[in-house]
């Protein structure tokens, strides 16, 4: 069986993180399967999925260190084709990824006991985002 929903939220951008493991695990709660996996993907290319530990620390940590990595005070290419500045954004997103894959057991994710999914909104303004769920198993 396969189930498909989708979560809407609303970022800052800018490097926001946001927790979305309740909803994940509330959509995986209403479906009538058991066993099996989520796929959880982004729509569009300047926000990525990942899991961390979400405790103000390490997110400060992670955001600190995409900064080190694709600055964003550096020329790219897409932001002298675009005009927008957000070419950090794109660089970033392709980086980290669109999507994520977790298997379920008895209704309940299989996240370690400091494991939060996570969205990572990078572009220079604030967006809705939506993250399509699909839920497939037995």
């Amino acid at each position: 069986m396969v189930v498909t929903e989708k979560i809407s939220l609303e970022s800052k951008g800018h490097g926001d993180i946001i927790d979305v493991t309740p909803e994940v695990q509330q959509r995986l709660a209403e479906t009538d399967i058991s066993d099996g996996t989520v796929t959880l993907f982004i729509s569009g290319s300047t926000a990525g999925l990942t899991t961390i530990e979400f405790e103000p620390g390490l997110i400060s940590d992670f955001k600190k260190m995409w900064e080190r990595n694709i600055p964003q005070d550096i020329p790219y290419e897409h932001n002298r084709a675009w005009g927008d500045g957000n070419g950090h954004s794109h660089v970033r997103a392709s980086l980290l990824g669109a999507s994520l894959v977790i298997p379920f057991s008895d209704k309940r994710l299989t996240l370690g006991t400091w494991q939060q999914i996570v969205v990572v909104d990078f572009d220079n303004r604030a967006r809705s985002r939506q993250i399509v769920v699909q839920i497939m198993g037995e």
